[in-house]
């Protein structure tokens, strides 16, 4: 690794392991253990250092909602639960109850017919990992497709990507329109006899833009071949724009090209991290995601999803959640958002030198010009906002959760923007990780694998 990249690494440890030579450190079980009040005390000192911002509402995404009265009740529905395991039903059947009412009032949400049936997920990522494998053992058996493709838009969320890298698919990567939505006549093009699913999102992570998912479910349809919308991270709020009266494109199981789904109860379901819900249009291509042991020596083996064990806590948690705010809680929670959102962007489009990238509902994208936008964004960590960056092309975003709406959090991030705007114009904002998306633009890939895979090794294995 060269010095330059040896001195970025040092500069990303104070983001990353801020209590090193700070608080007590364990490399090994202590030879007695260390007492309940003690350790509860480090968890709160930890927690106390870490709330403000996202408190604040400075944090893009990552908190849904965070209301103290609402996490003491979701927080009290796990422990209820905290010592379940779904991996046993007939021990806990009360699980089975809950799992199957999640996703029944989920497929409710996003369109399902009396056919619809599905699973809950540790999170967005297990449920796109496992829909890819469900499709990839699905072609196989069914259309003999032996190097199976999934055609996917570049902004489509990395999670497709890595169950890709974990399943042996090929990715092939259709174009965005000059609104950052899926090209529709690139993914005809793209489609192959090869071809497992195609892809689309409802909004991307990126952009926060809503793919035209009709006219692309159609021509997966036409081509037979199914078609998965991720849903992650709208699955929870956009229905109840619609509902509002927002411009939102039908996106869900109601469309006959939609064969698949993936809707994440974490995030604006507002249930505790981290649960999600796949559903299917077809029972059959849900099978094809369970695994099924017959002869294990330890017993019959089954189980939906990629986990064996699982917090029922968590199942429990979600289940109160969605029936503690039902339908009205929903449309007044997705009210506040979408206004936050538009003042936001409104705001956001009047600086001088800062475009919005694509139009969005939730998301508020932009790039800068000619300031460089990561100098941009560390200039706004300094401000205590935590921004997610992107790159291909440079950009920043905020998603807007329930911890931005109230207007004086809107306010300030404005404030801040402006502020960062004049400052990157003059040369600052050239430390923390804005050299690390820089160089991350211009290195060969190797080089950026090696960089990362350093990160992650000091991260967890570092002293």
């Amino acid at each position: 690794m060269t010095m330059e990249l040896e001195e970025l690494l040092g500069a990303v440890q104070k983001r990353f392991r801020p209590y090193d030579g700070q608080l007590p450190a364990f490399s090994a079980l202590p030879a007695k253990g260390v007492a309940r009040t003690e350790l509860l005390d480090l968890l709160a000192k930890m927690e106390h250092g870490e709330e403000g911002p996202w408190k604040k509402g400075r944090v893009s995404g990552a908190v849904y909602h965070g209301e103290r009265e609402h996490a003491k009740f979701a927080t009290r529905a796990y422990a209820l639960s905290s010592h379940t395991n779904p991996l046993h039903p007939d021990v806990w059947p009360s699980l089975v109850k809950m799992e199957s009412e999640i996703v029944a009032m989920t497929a409710h949400m996003l369109g399902g017919g009396a056919s619809t049936r599905g699973a809950v997920t540790s999170g967005g990522t297990e449920s796109i990992l496992i829909a890819m494998k469900a499709y990839r053992d699905w072609s196989r058996a069914k259309r003999s497709i032996t190097e199976p493709e999934v055609v996917l838009p570049v902004s489509a969320h990395v999670a497709f990507d890595k169950a890709c890298h974990y399943f042996g698919l090929r990715p092939k990567l259709v174009p965005l329109t000059e609104d950052y939505a899926a090209n529709v006549e690139a993914v005809k093009t793209a489609i192959t006899p090869n071809t497992a699913v195609v892809v689309g999102s409802a909004p991307c992570f990126p952009y926060g833009v809503v793919d035209p998912i009709r006219e692309m479910s159609e021509v997966a349809k036409d081509a037979g071949v199914g078609f998965h919308t991720d849903a992650c991270l709208g699955g929870f709020i956009l229905p109840w724009a619609k509902r509002l009266g927002e411009d939102v494109p039908t996106f869900d199981l109601g469309l006959p090209g939609v064969t698949s789904i993936s809707a994440d109860t974490h995030k604006y379901g507002y249930a505790p991290k981290g649960t999600s819900v796949v559903l299917y249009s077809d029972p059959e291509i849900l099978h094809r995601q369970y695994y099924v042991a017959k002869h294990w020596p330890g017993g019959i083996y089954f189980s939906t999803t990629m986990a064996g064990s699982r917090p029922g806590g968590l199942v429990a948690a979600a289940w109160a959640t969605l029936l503690a705010l039902g339908e009205e809680g929903y449309l007044e929670l997705a009210k506040k958002v979408l206004a936050a959102a538009k003042e936001l962007r409104s705001g956001v489009a009047k600086v001088p030198g800062v475009h919005l990238m694509g139009p969005s509902p939730i998301v508020a994208a932009f790039r800068t010009e000619p300031q460089d936008v990561y100098q941009v964004m560390e200039l706004l960590s300094q401000r205590g906002w935590f921004l997610n960056g992107l790159q291909n092309p440079p950009g920043l975003h905020l998603a807007v959760t329930l911890r931005q709406t109230p207007p004086a959090v809107v306010r300030s991030f404005l404030r801040d923007l402006r502020w960062a705007m004049k400052e990157a114009a003059t040369g600052s904002g050239t430390g923390g990780l804005a050299p690390v998306y820089g160089l991350a633009s211009t290195m060969p890939d190797d080089a950026v694998e090696e960089f990362l895979d350093s990160i992650l090794d000091w991260m967890y294995h570092g002293s």
